[in-house]
């Protein structure tokens, strides 16, 4: 595949999406446009655009390539995902339309008080930002091989010129541009696997799939159905419900039913893409043991989509997924960093002049932690920061779960204390687990173990 190819796919879907983001916010310049979307997005509309929400260009790349090692595995970690939806649709939802906040941390300061209300803000912060940029960091990786190292640009200018596109449809219209253009996203992303599936199974003379789903034998093993089942479900609650990025959305329809109806739609159709993109990881091995291609896991999909032994189509539509799945996430981190940092840690959320500076400021920061990513050149760094999700997300799950399940009043102050503590613990036992528990080794369920410490710091915390 050439780089004027990429070049090309690149620039149509930039225009595809710079006129959906302007047909969006061309009406309204509004603080409640940008947080909210007015409220008045339909639920359908949300529904679509949270299937590309929770689809990053790691997503692209990893679902397909984790076959090889758990096969339909993953699927035991849909069905928690979608009891973790429940739970979103039914006791967080309602609570924050009850609240009507803006940002869903302002929760914890009418439960607690300001310091659980900055603790939030800022464990959310830490991880959406380091999350956000890893994301894309691997994104640019493909780019730089793809596009601009065969051009002679340097990796920086890849980097500027991705987190500009990300600032510049957002900067308007905030998270009513960032659902149009997730929607685009949902249906560029569908296609591409889609077409990518007919056309390797074509390759193959049929698809042929026989890929274990169910993991009962073994407890100790990360993929042991139970703790994937528990992993996905608290998984899905913190990070989705959880989250300001992912809330955000949701908190763009019109009243507490039509959330619902979104969440639990919009769950049930992740399903069915989560499985198509199985369906493909296992065709590309497929493919891939039939041709001689000695890739495996997240350098599979790209070996094989821009090998030239399938049609040229199969190159374009790898890189239109991967940079839909990347302007997306981009966005939409930006949105709610821009939301979370000026809403609750500036207190300035009526501001429109300091939430556009905000939002100039997460881009060059954001911007800044790829290029260090970069420089630091470690995989060991990347697979630090998604196991940092365990770690930051834990005390925020624990926090909202003590505020919901319990009445007490806890001794403010301290709670940054406690949610410190715990992940550090977590980090102990997890280090330890083998030697200490018979050789069991924590996999998702290590957040739940978090929250669980942080629950447990709250009762010692109660006030008399």
């Amino acid at each position: 595949m050439t780089p004027y190819a990429v070049l090309i796919t690149i620039l149509a879907y930039f225009a595809a999406m710079a006129i959906v983001s302007w047909l969006s916010g061309r009406k309204k310049d509004g603080q409640d446009v940008f947080y909210t979307g007015g409220r008045k997005t339909h639920w359908t509309v949300v529904a679509v655009a949270m299937i590309g929400s929770c689809m990053s260009g790691v997503t692209y790349v990893s679902v397909p390539g984790m076959v090889g090692t758990s096969g339909f595995g993953y699927l035991q970690m849909c069905i928690g995902f979608f009891l973790g939806y429940l739970v979103i649709a039914f006791v967080l939802t309602p609570l924050y339309f009850r609240l009507d906040v803006v940002s869903i941390y302002q929760y914890l300061e009418k439960r607690f008080g300001m310091g659980a209300y900055r603790t939030g803000a800022w464990f959310f912060f830490l991880s959406k930002m380091l999350g956000a940029s890893v994301r894309l960091f691997l994104v640019c990786l493909t780019l730089q091989l793809l596009l601009f190292d065969p051009l002679g640009l340097p990796f920086w200018l890849n980097v500027l010129c991705n987190v500009g596109v990300c600032l510049v449809y957002t900067y308007r219209s905030g998270v009513k541009s960032v659902i149009w253009t997730d929607v685009l996203k949902t249906v560029c992303m569908v296609v591409a696997v889609t077409l990518c599936v007919i056309l390797i199974g074509k390759d193959l003379g049929g698809i042929r799939i026989h890929e274990k789903v169910f993991f009962f034998d073994d407890v100790n093993h990360p993929q042991y159905f139970w703790k994937q089942l528990l992993g996905g479900l608290f998984t899905v609650v913190a990070m989705t419900g959880l989250d300001q990025d992912m809330m955000q959305r949701t908190l763009s329809c019109k009243d507490t039913r039509d959330s619902q109806k979104n969440l639990v739609v919009s769950s049930l159709l992740q399903t069915v893409v989560i499985a198509l993109f199985l369906c493909l990881g296992a065709l590309l091995y497929q493919f891939a043991a039939a041709h001689g291609i000695a890739e495996t896991g997240d350098r599979l999909f790209p070996a094989v989509a821009t090998s030239s032994l399938l049609p040229g189509i199969v190159g374009v539509l790898f890189v239109l997924g991967l940079v839909c799945s990347a302007y997306g996430a981009g966005g939409s981190a930006l949105t709610s960093l821009t939301t979370s940092f000026t809403v609750d840690i500036l207190g300035k959320g009526g501001d429109v002049k300091v939430r556009k500076a905000v939002h100039i400021g997460m881009a060059v920061l954001m911007a800044v932690t790829v290029i260090v990513f970069n420089a630091l050149n470690s995989t060991s760094a990347i697979d630090a920061v998604y196991k940092l999700a365990s770690y930051t997300y834990g005390p925020i799950l624990g926090l909202f779960a003590f505020g919901i399940l319990t009445k007490k009043a806890v001794k403010d102050k301290y709670v940054p204390i406690v949610a410190l503590v715990a992940p550090a613990i977590c980090l102990v036992l997890q280090l330890n687990s083998e030697r200490w528990f018979g050789g069991y080794r924590f996999s998702y369920e290590l957040l739940l173990v978090n929250a669980a410490l942080t629950f447990l710091g709250l009762c010692l915390l109660r006030k008399k």
